[in-house]
């Protein structure tokens, strides 16, 4: 067996009545669209009950995989410590998936765990699922700071494992959308949060997982929202399967979005969905259009920052620079960025150097290598940056 069915769900404490004492009733329509997905998720009858969560433990380059035996949780968070939840890891599938991360390049695994307790986005899910069925074992999963590719590519790993154990096994996505949708909300209004949100649902009511991976970053920042990630696992967990999405509800009634949408699978395969492929060919078209469009101040940046990683040497000037860069003097900023986050940005307000592009030259190298925000550039991450 495999991955039988998948499940975008949110986390929202107020949910329960132990939490929200009456407020509950304003997010009815989730609520029940929780519970009719629960339902769905319990009568695929799982053996093992995979979990991404937003408020696990969550490294800017590593995926955490919740170790032990068993983990324990509760809402004393929220003032309802009697809401307690007891589960059984599944040892062999997180050990299975460590060694095959592994193997494939990816960043992940059980070390670095702070606190083994049970988090919110991981209970609410299972508060619901647990009113239809607790005969499963679990594997508790955070999120990373790294690359759409990267996540989609560590639930395609997620799905082999699945399928190498014969696990019957149901995903569950747990994240919630923008959180700035109302200026009364909690975290106030910002203009991309109901955009993100659309976005985000089209995208994920269509199965239409491309324009998942393809959420401008920048979209997703300003929205302040904590699931994406979890979507993009998910995505990649349901790699070249065909199915059938369901979105069964969306409210923003807290100024905070709550999306629910199901995954029906047919157990066939549709080789047309092979979207983490799809992306990295967008991905490179794309910076190779932005390289392309590079003015002469930026590829000498360029040139500076990637003779540099690969021999640790300083680039000697180029000749038949523009004189404008040449036989001017001023302070230069050179910023790195990669996958649409900040990778290194060094800089000089006044000139320190006897020409623009000497400033530049110095500077490229230490926005690389001497950011004291981020561990040096490395020579396979070059392809990726983006210039400014």
């Amino acid at each position: 067996m495999s991955i039988l069915g998948a499940f975008a769900v949110p986390h929202p404490p107020i949910i329960l009545p132990e939490v929200g004492h009456g407020e509950e009733a304003k997010i009815a329509a989730t609520t029940d669209a929780y519970r009719k997905a629960m339902r769905q998720a319990a009568a695929l009858k799982p053996d093992t009950v995979i979990i991404t969560s937003p408020h696990s433990i969550m490294y800017a380059d590593y995926f955490h995989i919740s170790p032990g035996a068993k983990a324990h949780g509760n809402f004393a968070a929220f003032r309802a410590p009697q809401l307690e939840i007891e589960v059984t890891y599944d040892q062999e599938f997180v050990s299975a998936l460590s060694g095959a991360c592994e193997k494939n390049g990816i960043s992940a695994g059980t070390l670095g765990e702070k606190n083994a307790a049970l988090d919110h986005g991981t209970l609410i899910p299972l508060r619901f699922l647990d009113k239809f069925t607790n005969n499963f074992n679990l594997v508790r999963i955070g999120l990373s700071g790294l690359s759409p590719l990267e996540h989609y590519r560590f639930g395609q790993c997620i799905a082999q494992v699945a399928t190498m154990l014969k696990r019957r096994a149901v995903f569950i996505a747990s994240g919630d959308l923008s959180h700035k949708l109302k200026a009364d909300g909690p975290y106030g209004f910002a203009k991309e949060g109901p955009v993100f949100d659309a976005e985000c649902m089209e995208a994920m009511a269509t199965g239409d997982f491309l324009r998942l991976l393809s959420i401008d970053s920048a979209l997703a920042e300003g929205a302040a929202e904590c699931g994406l990630r979890s979507f993009w696992i998910m995505a990649g967990a349901l790699d070249r399967q065909k199915l059938t999405a369901h979105r069964l509800s969306y409210e923003g009634t807290f100024g905070v979005g709550y999306g629910v949408v199901t995954f029906t699978l047919s157990n066939e395969q549709d080789t047309t969905r092979n979207f983490g492929e799809q992306f990295a060919a967008k991905e490179k078209k794309r910076l190779a259009d932005l390289k392309a469009a590079e003015d002469d101040y930026v590829r000498l940046a360029r040139l500076s920052v990637e003779t540099f990683v690969k021999t640790k040497v300083p680039v000697a000037m180029p000749q038949n620079l523009p004189p404008e860069m040449t036989g001017s003097k001023a302070g230069v900023f050179v910023s790195l960025k990669k996958d649409g986050r900040l990778r290194g940005c060094i800089g000089t307000f006044l000139p320190t150097t006897d020409s623009i592009a000497a400033e530049i030259l110095r500077n490229g190298i230490a926005a690389c290598s001497q950011d004291p925000r981020f561990n040096p550039v490395t020579p396979e991450e070059l392809s990726s940056l983006v210039y400014s």
